[in-house]
């Protein structure tokens, strides 16, 4: 299972005290990676390999809760394809180099 993104409304939440509980509520699930929370927009976010239905099960103790979106956490995939292309291209400029060590060989021999 891919890390998945979670972002909920969560109504109640309009000060400090209701954000720390929120986001502690959120901390026990098991497989959450990080959360970050906003009391202007009343949202909270969490990040993780976790169940999105016992996120808002938990944060249904501190008040109402709406889900705005599920999806994945797509900031980590864009930094492991950039990665992967990087390594592509380390591997296809070693294999160049290679190849030409070969050709500059087989001239020095004739």
């Amino acid at each position: 299972m891919a890390q998945q993104k979670v972002v909920l409304k969560v109504m109640t939440m309009t000060d400090d005290k209701t954000k720390q509980k929120a986001m502690e509520a959120a901390a026990d699930i098991y497989g959450v990676d990080s959360i970050a929370a906003d009391v202007k927009d009343q949202k909270i976010t969490v990040i993780g390999i976790m169940d999105a239905v016992a996120v808002v099960k938990k944060l249904k103790k501190i008040g109402k809760v709406d889900i705005i979106s599920v999806g994945p956490a797509k900031e980590e995939k864009k930094e492991e394809k950039k990665e992967e292309k990087k390594d592509e291209k380390k591997e296809e400029k070693k294999e160049e180099k290679k190849e030409d060590k070969k050709e500059d060989k087989k001239v020095e021999k004739k």
